[in-house]
């Protein structure tokens, strides 16, 4: 008798699910409109957390990130030189100008939605050319790295659709970009972090099949410096090792028959 290995995969979601899942991405992605709204001058971090508290628990879903391991908040606020994972608080306020970037998830009916998104304070146009660079392509680096989330394609597919799309995002942006060590996507459904992890760059046709149902998490976070960071006293907050700034884009994808889904959705707030 001969027995072959079994090919790992990336688990999949029923449509259905999928459908859950975009019900909580929703929300997170309103949340995310909402302190982008008010982040304005002098408004701290810890006031941000509560607008997005407001429109998660306003919604009928439970904010993620509140008591995940000890996490205190809602969401991460993580400002200039800091790369995720920043807790809000009422002494820290965002100054125009400043590089914010905001990490956001929501439960909804036992199913889980995560995004973040970086922005200027005062709006795009006041960020320092540099910033300003560093934002726009790190964005572009998601919405390239994501065409990699089809079915067939395995887990470092991604990753090395991420590191590919940084080193183009250098030239067509003129500027030199570090990929964040250590710090990556990852599954998601039922809970926040689930297998497999997601690495930002890597070597392609490795780990895990993709097949259509899977959903990951997928977070380039990329510096205007160098790749390494720490971790401030606080156990959280982690910042670039050499000052530069850093921004943060994720959304939760689905891989389906016609391409990428996004289940995050950012709709613009209409009154």
């Amino acid at each position: 008798m001969v027995f072959r290995k079994r090919r790992k995969i990336i688990p999949a979601k029923t449509p259905g699910e999928l459908d859950a899942m975009q019900a909580a991405g929703e929300i997170v992605g309103k949340a995310l409109q909402a302190v982008k709204a008010a982040a304005t001058a002098g408004v701290s971090t810890l006031d941000l957390d509560k607008v997005a508290e407001d429109v998660i628990r306003g919604a009928g879903a439970t904010p993620t990130f509140q008591g995940y391991q000890g996490f205190p908040a809602s969401i991460c606020v993580s400002i200039n030189t800091e790369i995720v994972h920043g807790i809000p608080n009422d002494r820290t306020r965002v100054q125009t100008g400043d590089l914010v970037s905001i990490d956001c998830g929501a439960t909804l009916d036992g199913w889980v939605g995560d995004s973040a998104w970086t922005f200027g304070v005062g709006g795009q146009e006041v960020l320092k050319p540099p910033a300003a660079a560093l934002n726009e392509a790190t964005e572009w680096v998601l919405m390239e790295g994501m065409k990699a989330m089809i079915p067939g394609n395995r887990l470092s597919d991604v990753s090395h659709a991420l590191e590919q799309a940084t080193r183009q995002a250098e030239q067509r942006w003129d500027i030199t970009l570090g990929i964040v060590d250590g710090y990556g996507g990852h599954g998601i459904g039922r809970t926040m972090h689930e297998q497999p992890w997601l690495a930002n760059e890597g070597r392609p046709g490795r780990g895990p099949l993709i097949q259509e149902g899977s959903v990951l998490a997928i977070e380039p976070m990329l510096t205007l410096g160098g790749v390494d960071s720490f971790v401030l006293d606080d156990g959280w907050t982690v910042v670039t090792a050499d000052g530069s700034l850093a921004a943060h884009w994720e959304h939760t994808v689905a891989a389906t028959a016609t391409g990428p889904r996004i289940l995050t959705p950012r709709y613009k707030i209409t009154k």
